[in-house]
């Protein structure tokens, strides 16, 4: 029985090289679950995501804190080659917005 009301990141895609699902947790990049169905698949990964979950518990270790749970500011540092720096701001003087709003749109597409 998988956990309750757990907020991890699920997703289930079909692997070409496996012919099944594979369901995936963001939060446990190391653990997938193969299935003939996406429901089995999701069923499964959710189902040793919770068996970690509990070992995890007993030996004292760190819980990944679910994604869809944490706070964001926003905010973020990227380095980029001065030219690269460059454009972007004439893209934004030209565009009449600021150098944030322009790299904020095109992060966003």
């Amino acid at each position: 029985m998988p956990l309750k009301n757990d907020h991890y990141t699920y997703r289930v895609t079909w692997s070409e090289d496996d012919q099944e699902y594979v369901g995936l947790c963001t939060e446990f990049p190391s653990l997938s679950w193969l299935d003939q169905t996406p429901e089995s698949a999701l069923k499964g990964v959710r189902e040793i995501v919770e068996s970690v979950i509990k070992d995890m518990k007993l030996t004292d270790e760190e819980i990944p804190q679910p994604i869809a749970d944490k706070r964001y500011s926003g905010k973020f540092m990227v380095r980029v080659p001065p030219e690269v720096h460059r454009n972007l701001a004439m893209q934004a003087s030209e565009s009449g917005v600021s150098l944030n709003r322009i790299v904020g749109a095109k992060l966003s597409r």
